[in-house]
This record gives structure tokens, C-alpha cells and sequence, in this order.
């Protein structure tokens, strides 16, 4: 057996170009622009990057773009009083704290002084714990593009035998609560589980999230499974060069696989693609609209 590929970079064009139609939409029929600011505190290079990318693919979705760099110095008053005047204006409808923040900030503090309607990374605890009792919620970025992936290959999830490896509050844990509430038997697996090759290996569908380089061999993934790849690690290669690979032995992998998505190109794409459409709904739901279909969980 030879898996599918499942193309994240192109599911994740589809989904801007949908974001894209239904912004046009409010600013023809309501004159409403939906608003994303992003706040990057310090200098990281890939942090740089990733906000540069969010502010070009948000006003390509014809959004209201705002960035905020701060210096690696600014003290946490002057951080949370920038997301207090976010929080009060009405032409913002999003706002994501780029992270990681400087040592001297309290990311949890930071994160949890943002409007939950407005928090669009799905971070606050407010959400968290929404999300966990099934109710409205802005939902993690990268957890939901998984969700659609897997909606897309799959169709319905019910009854589905469901593995996630990882535990983090950023992917694993809210992955989990997305597939519990598309009905699938949900196992939270990492390093301290036992035989958890064997709890792999008895999944519909593998979600992995560790940030470990091919932590999952291809002898683990049961015969046709669904396999989403979280992981984005950068590795030593040929002649000296580093390449991205996941969290699972592609190679491997796709040789027992039903579906699995690669790195590059699977899970990432998605990322920046749910940012906007978070942002959409979080403007739809502030001004009394229906929500997008098909782009929330």
C-alpha cells in the first residue's frame, strides 16, 4: 500500500480563497472589514518570519492587517495596556501575541488578558475551557486545520478509533477535544504511556505532536490509517544541510498508511490558513452574522 498525500498547502489555499469570498461578501452587504492585530515582542528570527507571513496572507484575504513590534525590553505594563486598547477597539477584531515572549513576560498573564472573543489562537483560558465542555469557542489554529484535513479525507469521524501523540496546551490536548467532539474514541498517548507502539498501531487516525524528529516509525501505523503530522523539525541532512521532517518516518510510514500528510506542505499551511479564518468568525460573531460554513469545528 502507498498512502495519499494529503496537500495541506493546497487544502489551505482553498480554505484563504474561502475566507477570502466571505470578507468580500461583509464589506459588500454590511461595509464590515474584519481586523487581525499581531504583536511580536523582540527580535526572534522565526518568529519575524511567521508574523511577516500572517500580516501578507491576511491582507490577501482582504482583512484589516495591523502589527505591533515591540522591544525585547518592553516591560509587561506597557505589553498589557497595548492589548487593553485591542481589546477596546472595535476595528479588531483578532488579536494574537506572538510566542514565545521575552523570559522576563508572563506569557500566561499576556495570553489571558486578551478578550476571549478576540483571542484567535484559541489560548485563553476562557477558551480552553470552552472548548473542553463542548461549547463555542475560539478554537486552537493548528488543532482545527488538522480537523479539517481529517473532515476532508474522511468524512464523518464518528465511532473512530483516534490517537494523539502529545500532551501539549497548544496541540494535543485541544486535537483531543475537537476529535472527541466528532464522536471518535480519543486516546491521549506520550512518553511515559505504555507500549505505546501498540497504542499507535490500533488507530483509525494518528495525530502526531511531539516535536521529535520520526519519533513514530512506520511499523507502528496500523494498515490504512489517517495520519496527521504536527511535528516541523529541522535536522542535519546530506552535505552538511539541514531539511524539515516530522514527527513520524514518512517513508516508512507511507507505506502502510491509508493517508498521511507531509513536511513540508501537510500541517503548517494550515496554520496561518485557520488564523484568518478564526478572525472571520471572531468578526462574524461580534457583529451578529452567521458564521463561515465549513471553516470552524
Amino acid at each position: 500500500m502507498t498512502a495519499e498525500i494529503i496537500d495541506g498547502k493546497a487544502f489551505a489555499a482553498d480554505v484563504r480563497g474561502r475566507v477570502a469570498a466571505h470578507v468580500a461578501r461583509l464589506q459588500a452587504d454590511h461595509g464590515i472589514t474584519p481586523g487581525l492585530a499581531v504583536v511580536l515582542v523582540g527580535e526572534d528570527p522565526a518568529s519575524q518570519v511567521y508574523v511577516r507571513n500572517k500580516g501578507k496572507q491576511t491582507k490577501e484575504a482582504g482583512m484589516h492587517s495591523v502589527e505591533h513590534r515591540l522591544d525585547p525590553d518592553t516591560s509587561q505594563e506597557r505589553l498589557l495596556a497595548l492589548i487593553g486598547e485591542l481589546n477596546a477597539d472595535p476595528a479588531i477584531h483578532g488579536i494574537l501575541v506572538q510566542l514565545p515572549l521575552p523570559g522576563h513576560l508572563d506569557s500566561e498573564l499576556v495570553i489571558n488578558a486578551i478578550d476571549p472573543a478576540k483571542d484567535v489562537d484559541g489560548f485563553h483560558v476562557s477558551n480552553v475551557g470552552l472548548l473542553g465542555t463542548g461549547q463555542k469557542s475560539m478554537v486552537p489554529c493548528t488543532p482545527l486545520g488538522c480537523l479539517m484535513l481529517l473532515r476532508d479525507r474522511l468524512g464523518s469521524l464518528s465511532g473512530l478509533n483516534a490517537v494523539v501523540v502529545g500532551r501539549s496546551n497548544i496541540v494535543g490536548k485541544p486535537m483531543a477535544q475537537l476529535l472527541l467532539g466528532d464522536s471518535c474514541t480519543v486516546t491521549i498517548a506520550h512518553s511515559r504511556t505504555r507500549d505505546l507502539a501498540e497504542v499507535v498501531r490500533r488507530a483509525d487516525i494518528v495525530v502526531a505532536a511531539v516535536g521529535r524528529p520520526e519519533m513514530v516509525p512506520g511499523d507502528w501505523i496500523g494498515p490504512g490509517a489517517t495520519v496527521i503530522d504536527v511535528g516541523i523539525n529541522r535536522i542535519e541532512g546530506a552535505g552538511g544541510k539541514t531539511r524539515l521532517v516530522g514527527d513520524v518516518a514518512f517513508d516508512s510510514a507511507a507505506q502502510v498508511a491509508g493517508a498521511i500528510t507531509p513536511v513540508p506542505g501537510g500541517v503548517g499551511p494550515m496554520t496561518i490558513a485557520c488564523l484568518l479564518a478564526n478572525t472571520l468568525t471572531a468578526c462574524c460573531r461580534a457583529n451578529g452574522l452567521p458564521e463561515p460554513e465549513g471553516l470552524t469545528a
